[in-house]
């Protein structure tokens, strides 16, 4: 099954997303925008950057565990994933992404 993005709104009025996995894992959360239309524009960015290799920004936390940034063409990080056990999870949660990233299918949970 393929994935998809859920599109929603937080109790303080901003907006954001996740990407899931076809298993309805979160592979994907996108930063905080104060406007629907900046959230969408957000989904199209990791629609197109997500199959580049080049566009992750692979990381260690401060305890630790490894994680990533997708990063737009400008270098904005566009989401950020889950804290990983090790760096071979954290790439087969960048090769998920890059999978999912693409789709089109948005669920609208906004109201």
């Amino acid at each position: 099954m393929a994935g998809w993005y859920e599109l929603s709104k937080s109790k303080d009025g901003q907006f954001r997303f996740v990407l899931k996995a076809g298993n309805s894992e979160t592979i994907l959360t996108s930063e905080l925008y104060t406007t629907r239309a900046a959230a969408e524009n957000g989904i199209a960015s990791v629609q197109k950057n997500a199959p580049l290799d080049e566009r992750y920004e692979r990381k260690e936390a401060s305890n630790g565990k490894p994680f990533f940034n997708l990063k737009a063409a400008n270098h904005q990080i566009i989401g950020t994933s889950q804290l990983y056990t090790s760096s071979a999870t954290r790439d087969k949660g960048i090769a998920s992404v890059q999978s999912n990233g693409p789709t089109e299918t948005v669920k609208d949970l906004i109201n």
